[in-house]
């Protein structure tokens, strides 16, 4: 089977493998799409931790259960199925355990024709999404709506502003917050993404690039109740200035890095509260899936190629202009 292998550091390429042995409990999913995440370019650059050689990569996919090890899952062969990319999260759902890890590095990953993986892993496809949206799903889905929903409280009416617009996390807490009835902002360092984002139905938009702060955003809003980041360093300073009291400022990465300093004085007075949050655990996905179905949401997909380009395409996830995923048929 052709699958998509770190063959060492900095190097990826497509090679022939044998197709999974399935050990009981688990299942072989023949897979129809993958999808990109920045996640895998870190793997590839040697910015993740537990790094292995020869091991495929991939979080997100889509497929049909084509094989079974135990006689009484037999029902699920021929179901269209999307992989929950957690591993061992543990029994905390607040936080994860110490051995938990994501689908993709070092267990092996989506990024080939075929997979094995455990029962619990694989859930029925939203029956609305075909499978090329559903691959894009998993990894960025569930970190967006833990993020909006268990850390940032979010509610009806309550004004939340998205950093990054386009970017795959992004783009799912942004299509979340409108559909749970907030009002959704963004920013962007691009005028199409920015464009982009209003048609979608952003209620305002900034340009990062152009613009140094939020005033006349602040000024004309009241303020936001969420800021949800991926980027860190010190816009973090920008983001307490325009938060209401007891704003909430919950982030996922960051990638500009640490910031110089942090407005600790107007942080306490306005008692608010900076939140780091990381993927989501096993019954957020179930949730997410489910809202997923209840609102009809799609995912955004930036361009759809077929899987023998996929190596090729890495350097196309950090693109200025990506709105969406990039995913991959097989």
């Amino acid at each position: 089977m052709k699958s998509l292998v770190l063959s060492s550091p900095g190097q990826i390429e497509l090679k022939d493998l044998p197709i999974p042995t399935l050990s009981p409990g688990k299942v072989l999913v023949k897979m129809k799409a993958v999808a990109l995440n920045r996640r895998d370019d870190w793997i590839r650059e040697g910015k993740y931790p537990n790094i292995k050689f020869g091991g495929i990569l991939g979080s997100d996919g889509a497929g049909v259960v084509e094989q079974v090890f135990d006689e009484a899952d037999k029902s699920w062969v021929g179901s269209e199925v999307i992989i929950n990319p957690n591993i061992d999260w543990g029994p905390d759902p607040e936080v994860q355990s110490s051995k938990y890890s994501v689908l993709g590095m070092p267990v092996n990953g989506t990024f080939a024709e075929y997979i094995s993986v455990s029962l619990d892993r694989i859930h029925r496809k939203p029956a609305h999404l075909d499978f090329l949206q559903a691959a894009a799903l998993p990894l960025g889905g569930l970190t967006a709506y833990r993020a909006l929903f268990r850390k940032g409280g979010l509610r009806t009416g309550q004004n939340v502003l998205i950093t990054g617009f386009g970017g795959g996390v992004a783009q799912f807490a942004f299509l979340f917050a409108k559909a749970a009835g907030a009002n959704v902002y963004v920013s962007s360092g691009s005028d199409e993404k920015i464009e982009k984002a209003l048609k979608l139905g952003a209620k305002g938009a900034y340009n990062y690039r152009r613009q140094v702060n939020f005033e006349e955003l602040w000024k004309t809003k009241g303020g936001f109740d969420l800021v949800i980041d991926s980027a860190g360093g010190d816009q973090l300073n920008n983001f307490i200035k325009v938060l209401r009291p007891l704003g909430k400022i919950v982030f996922y990465g960051a990638t500009n890095g640490l910031p110089a300093k942090i407005d600790l004085y107007r942080m306490f007075w306005n008692q608010l509260s900076l939140i780091g949050t990381t993927m989501g655990n096993d019954q957020e996905f179930v949730d997410m899936i489910a809202f997923v179905e209840k609102h009809q949401l799609r995912p955004m997909v930036d361009s759809i190629r077929p899987f023998s380009k996929i190596a090729e395409s890495f350097p196309d996830i950090t693109r200025p202009n990506k709105v969406g995923k990039i995913v991959f048929q097989i």
